[in-house]
């Protein structure tokens, strides 16, 4: 676990995440929470990450999402060196049949 980010404010915010039972209230809480453009980076960061963990190579991934190299470099560093939790993420979703985007095959 990151320690950096570690704190009571920390905790309060994924306690509260925790608490959102659907996709509507996911959309309202972060609409609250998050500028447009947050959110937007986020979920394109989580894009980059599943298709970076599909070995997708860089030229795909920026025509599929417009990310940046270096928002595509600096995800990639968390998907070697972060704590795994894309890894889990994915892993769980692909376990509940939930869709992920740009499957093999897919762009």
């Amino acid at each position: 676990m990151n320690s950096k980010i570690k704190g009571d404010g920390a905790d309060f915010l994924f306690q509260a995440i925790l608490q959102l039972e659907s996709i509507d209230e996911c959309y309202q809480f972060f609409e609250d929470l998050c500028t447009v453009s947050e959110i937007k980076a986020l979920s394109q960061r989580i894009v980059v990450a599943k298709m970076l963990s599909d070995k997708r190579v860089y030229s795909d991934i920026v025509a599929a999402t417009g990310a940046s190299t270096a928002t595509i470099s600096r995800v990639n560093r968390s998907l070697i060196y972060g704590c795994d939790a894309y890894d889990m993420v994915f892993s769980r979703m692909k376990e509940k049949h939930i869709a992920l985007p740009y499957e093999e095959g897919d762009v």
